[in-house]
């Protein structure tokens, strides 16, 4: 019987749609991570009687044809982007991005970039500004020793006080990437984002500029994953779930119907 495969693939389809769920609820307290959405399509069709084609000779070509569909594939797992919201941590190596764009680092073989929206940054044992997991922040600055306050303005200028010093050194400047198609982006973990060929190639900028959101010293942005949301996905998941195992319940009993009857 077709209806067992064809609950199959719903079994499987929502088995996905159960790990992206589970994947948001477990970042919801992640630093700048973007939560996803499991996205569907219907497979091919198989044709019993075809559309617009006439049954005899003379007669009128038929309004309707008889399709059968063959289940459900994953289509796509999107990764939706909106604004987390900030929740104040008065650290002063902590930024969030409020607004379009990310933050660049650059990979451990210091050939490729990456990015991210998770703007807890620290100092390593250099003084250099790197991310938690120890990735440095591009373009490189490295916090003197002697350093008594960092400040990061608004539009990406990172200067500080040294020693008894009442005057600001400016240390450097931030920039943000922005992309044509930010979903397109690659997670690799550990809150970054690899470019791809469907993300398109990053348009740096100042923070504060049109088209680029600013940075929030002492700030990090939170998930934006809504709890509540997820949990009505979760057991929208779960029926549907159940419903395609009925079918294939209902479908077995009918197999069975049908092999006594033969005997």
């Amino acid at each position: 019987m077709r209806a067992l495969a064809i609950a199959a693939t719903g079994m499987n389809a929502q088995q996905t749609n159960l790990e992206v769920i589970s994947n948001n609820i477990a970042n919801i307290n992640t630093t700048g991570f973007k939560k996803s959405r499991a996205e569907f399509s219907d497979l091919l069709y198989q044709s019993e009687k075809a559309v617009g084609v006439a049954n005899r000779a003379n007669q009128s070509a038929v309004p309707e044809g008889a399709n059968i569909g063959l289940g459900v594939q994953t289509a796509a797992v999107r990764t939706l982007n909106q604004q987390g919201e900030l929740t104040q941590t008065s650290n002063e190596l902590d930024m969030a991005i409020v607004g379009r764009g990310y933050i660049q680092v650059q990979s451990p073989d210091g050939n490729s970039t990456f990015y991210t929206r998770a703007g807890a940054l620290n100092k390593d044992s250099n003084g250099n500004l790197v991310t938690t997991e120890g990735y440095k922040i591009i373009p490189n600055i490295t916090i003197p020793t002697d350093a008594t306050e960092v400040k990061i303005s608004e539009s990406g200028e990172i200067s500080v006080l040294q020693g008894s010093s009442s005057t600001y050194t400016t240390l450097g400047q931030l920039e943000l990437s922005a992309f044509v198609n930010p979903a397109g982006l690659k997670a690799i973990g550990d809150n970054l984002f690899q470019e791809t060929a469907s993300s398109g190639t990053p348009i740096n900028g100042v923070p504060g500029d049109a088209g680029y959101g600013y940075l929030k010293q002492g700030y990090l942005e939170s998930s934006n994953v809504d709890s509540v949301a997820e949990i009505t996905s979760l057991i929208s998941a779960q029926r549907a779930y159940e419903m395609n195992s009925k079918v294939i319940t209902t479908a077995d009993e009918m197999a069975q119907i049908v092999s006594k009857n033969l005997k």
